[in-house]
């Protein structure tokens, strides 16, 4: 996105399947100023990238126009329980009256008269239709007054049409009647919605658990009083208390007080992490031991959490490039399948006695067959089934719920997957580009040994103030405790060499040493040196020391065992490279390298045939990583570098990168099991229902577990991650 442009996130409500998504969408993109749109119908959430002229309440229209209700907020737990409540009586009432008409029904077929039992047909079809189905008759209506037609357009015609067939048996005609089928064909899909809405927060209950780990109430402390507020009165600058066992309200940093902080919610580690003075806390996370004073840098929008879940709702929101294959067939599905059902039922009516022997032949094998029904029976019986078997809800589910399910893991992780093009990447990358500091190293360098004197390091923290580099914060925090720092003029930071100023009419240069063999000591220890010049005079030298991160060998130890090859690039030179790759296991590094030439090796690798993944941390990693097929930025970065990325991984721990790659080749999987099953599904049957050896009520019992089979094989992404 450029500064001209806007990420808006909406909910939109009553969509029933793959075609209410597209007509959405399709409103929204014929809005002036929108330039993105992506709806996601296991969430119901829409994702929109825009002008800043375009505001909530002109896409508000939009999806008006289309039929359908829009929400910026999400639905809350208690609405979501409610419409669980809803389905289950909707589901429970038709069961109630549909199972007994399935046993008279079965009765009456095997020659055993029921009396009024077309009378019963009628009037029970007709409650279960027009009662427990009117949601379903509802959404076929907002469908077709808005020139589109949907899943619930091809449930009602179908139900509809069994059911005005005991009408026209009552008053004479005929026909067969049907009405028993009507019933039966709302019952199972009102069945299948409960279900398939059970299952679906099932699976997004993890993103909507983020939400619920905000604490209601802070502690403010307000001279000598503490008063208790609601969390989302807290402001900037607020200083709040924080006891054992109580949940952090907002972001903060810590002014007074020590403790042992249970960060899970973010890192995926249940082991609690000491926080003192100075350190940065998260709002969510709980206090296991300790009092902590807090003073506040982010509540409500702007707090951490808040952002993690607006990225994770944009990225279940966004689109995987197999979707768009799918999507191009859902788009002329459902009125295809429509003359398709109407075609085969015409053909059957005009052809009857020509093909009675086919159906003659099946009737030993499939015992609904029924070869004597007459050319008006059998032409409904084939529509009817055609129409049912097609619904597209499996192929509209195949993608969002497989979405909803990883990202749901990778929440859990402490990983935030950005957008859905990654996950189909991921599978394919071979070669993990990796910067070194604060990538593969903790990114808090420390001076660890020195030969300038104290006046020539008190220069050294002038030239490093204004700098943001890891490198030149250490060298400044050592210098501050050194004495009074100058003020330097004319300060110029050369990128991937060092900085350069001027006091005292002296020219000062700290950066990369002209020879790093005088202090090959100390680099072949992993140290990483810098050189002062005064007047382009060696005046000595820093030395500075950034541990690496505890669990990055392991990490480059997974990775060479899934055959991907692992290469570090450092601005640093050739010793202390070497130094960091023998100790964590790196195959290749590249040393020495400027900030702007990262992107010409990511783009090597690539002209190979590679698909290649970079992790960064930095402003100078920002163009890599947008470069690389897929960028990987460490949460404890800067914001253009995270802006940059595909993937973030919150709290830094290099070990996640396995565990993206793992979740978005798992996922990716699973949504071409979906799009296989769904697809392989409508070919076998569709055919079947043409023929007229499928009955209507075993279509709908197909259909709904088609859904269902969508819906379970996408929450096997969190089975499994669970076992591991």
């Amino acid at each position: 996105m450029d500064n001209n442009e806007k990420n808006l996130n909406f909910s939109i409500s009553g969509m029933t399947c793959a075609s209410c998504v597209r007509i959405v969408e399709k409103n929204l993109k014929k809005t002036e100023g929108v330039k993105y749109v992506s709806v996601n119908l296991a969430t119901e959430k829409a994702f929109v990238i825009a002008d800043n002229s375009v505001n909530y309440e002109t896409l508000e229209k939009a999806v008006k126009n289309a039929g359908y209700e829009m929400k910026r907020e999400a639905p809350t737990s208690d609405i979501i329980e409610q419409r669980f409540k809803n389905d289950r009586k909707n589901m429970i009432f038709s069961l109630s009256l549909t199972i007994p008409l399935m046993i008279l029904m079965i009765f009456h077929m095997s020659g055993i008269m029921i009396p009024f039992f077309k009378w019963i047909e009628l009037f029970t079809g007709g409650a279960v239709i027009f009662i427990s189905g009117r949601k379903t008759l509802k959404g076929a209506g907002i469908a077709l007054t808005h020139f589109h037609t949907n899943m619930d357009t091809l449930v009602s015609m179908g139900a509809l049409s069994a059911w005005i067939t005991t009408i026209f048996s009552i008053l004479g005609f005929d026909i067969l009647s049907f009405g028993s089928l009507s019933a039966m064909l709302i019952a199972f899909h009102l069945t299948g919605r409960y279900i398939e809405s059970r299952l679906k927060f099932k699976a997004s209950k993890d993103i909507r658990s983020l939400l619920e780990l905000q604490s209601k109430e802070a502690n403010i402390i307000d001279g000598n009083e503490i008063i208790k507020i609601p969390s989302e009165n807290l402001k900037t600058g607020n200083k709040i208390i924080v006891r054992t066992g109580e949940k952090i309200p907002a972001d903060g940093f810590i002014y007074e007080g020590t403790g042992f902080i249970d960060e899970s919610m973010i890192t995926g580690e249940p082991i609690p992490v000491g926080k003192n003075n100075g350190d940065e806390v998260i709002g969510g996370t709980v206090l296991n031991s300790g009092v902590l004073k807090i003073e506040v840098t982010g509540t409500g929008e702007d707090s951490f959490l808040s952002q993690m879940i607006k990225l994770i709702e944009e990225a279940q929101s966004s689109k995987v490039p197999i979707q768009a294959f799918a999507d191009r067939i859902t788009l002329y599905f459902i009125p295809v399948v429509f003359f398709l059902a109407l075609g085969g039922a015409l053909l059957w009516y005009f052809n009857y006695e020509n093909m009675q022997p086919f159906l003659q032949y099946f009737s030993d094998i499939f015992p609904w067959v029924n070869y004597s029904s007459g050319a008006l029976s059998n032409a409904v019986f084939v529509f009817v089934a055609s129409i049912v078997i097609a619904c597209p809800c499996a192929l509209g589910l195949a993608t969002p719920m497989a979405l909803v399910a990883g990202s749901g893991v990778a929440a859990k992780k402490g990983l935030i997957i950005k957008n859905g093009e990654s996950i189909q990447t991921a599978k394919d990358i071979d070669v993990v580009i990796f910067d070194k500091t604060g990538t593969i190293t903790e990114g808090k360098p420390k001076v660890t040994e020195t030969s300038l004197s104290k006046e020539l390091i008190l220069v050294a923290g002038a030239l490093e103030k204004n700098s943001i580099h890891p490198i030149a914060k250490s060298v400044y925090e050592y210098s501050k405790d050194t004495g009074e720092i100058p003020e330097i003029k004319e300060t110029e930071e050369i990128p991937g060499k060092g900085i350069k100023g001027i006091l005292n009419n002296d020219s000062y240069f700290l950066g990369k040493p002209f020879d790093y063999d005088l202090y090959k000591d100390k680099t072949e220890k992993g140290y990483t040196v810098i050189e002062m010049r005064k007047n382009d005079e060696i005046m000595g030298f820093i030395s500075i020391s950034d541990p690496i991160k505890p669990d990055s060998a392991e990490a480059v130890s997974k990775l060479k065992s899934q055959k991907i090859k692992t290469v570090m690039i450092t601005g640093d030179n050739a010793l202390t490279a070497k130094a960091v790759s023998e100790k964590t296991g790196i195959e290749d590094f590249i040393a020495g390298v400027k900030p702007e030439d990262k992107v010409k090796y990511v783009r090597d690798y690539q002209i190979k045939g590679h698909k290649v993944a970079m992790i960064g941390d930095g402003i100078n990693d920002a163009a890599a990583l947008k470069s690389a097929d897929i960028g990987i930025a460490i949460g404890t970065g800067t914001d253009l570098a995270i802006e940059s990325a595909d993937i973030i991984i919150v709290k830094g721990e290099l070990s996640r990168v396995n565990d993206a790659i793992e979740i978005s080749g798992i996922t990716f999987k699973k949504i071409r099991q979906n799009l296989f099953w769904a697809f392989f599904y409508n070919i076998i049957a569709i055919p079947l229902a043409l023929s007229g050896l499928l009955h209507p009520a075993i279509a709908e019992i197909a259909m709904t577990f088609s859904s269902i089979n969508v819906v379970l094989n996408s929450s096997a992404i969190n089975r499994y991650f669970n076992k591991k």
